[in-house]
């Protein structure tokens, strides 16, 4: 299929879809939630958690599930968990977390269904200040629940772009992370004083 870089290319011209909430992603979440663990090296996963729009009810998204998962080590997952995982289909990236070729990377997968459409996307991270971005989705994610209003904007925002960014995914999450820096922002203060 070519080199990481070729790959990413191709998959950041996929076309962006926003659908409906649909009441089925979160059982989607637990069934892989469930696989992954059927799969993993023995306490190599520490915790998995479903974040991006699908975990927020009633929130249009794209229907893909975005997992979070917690691993005691990257360097064994890399060495243990990504060949069982590519022997089952799934796509592999070894990922900067911010910028090109700059650490902290991570481990990501995209997992797709029989038609080649993407179903979940997973990002296998450490537990350690490095990722901070990647926890804070979380903090992101419980205040789109708890504020209704907020996740209405963020839905708003979402439909917007799809359409005017239809096959450019980089250009739909670039121009959409304003929205999400400052809502975590506000998150990381409300979650502060509790």
């Amino acid at each position: 299929m070519g080199t990481d870089k070729q790959k990413i290319e191709m998959l950041t011209k996929e076309t962006i879809t926003i659908e409906p909430y649909n009441s089925l992603w979160p059982q989607l979440f637990q069934d892989e939630k469930k696989h992954l663990l059927s799969l993993s090296p023995n306490k190599l996963i520490k915790r998995i958690e479903h974040f991006g729009s699908t975990a927020v009810p009633n929130l249009s998204a794209k229907p893909i599930i975005d997992m979070q998962v917690e691993v005691a080590s990257l360097e064994k997952t890399r060495k243990l968990l990504v060949p069982i995982l590519e022997s089952q289909g799934y796509d592999y990236f070894w990922r900067p977390t911010l910028g090109d070729d700059v650490p902290p990377f991570y481990a990501w997968f995209i997992k797709r269904n029989a038609n080649g459409a993407r179903t979940h996307h997973i990002h296998m991270i450490e537990d350690t200040p490095s990722f901070i971005e990647h926890w804070n989705a979380i903090l992101f994610r419980d205040y789109l629940i708890e504020h209704p209003k907020i996740a209405n904007e963020y839905e708003d925002t979402k439909l917007l772009l799809s359409k005017k960014f239809k096959n450019d995914r980089v250009a739909y999450t670039k121009n959409k992370t304003e929205f999400i820096q400052r809502v975590t922002k506000i998150a990381e203060v409300a979650y502060k004083k509790t």
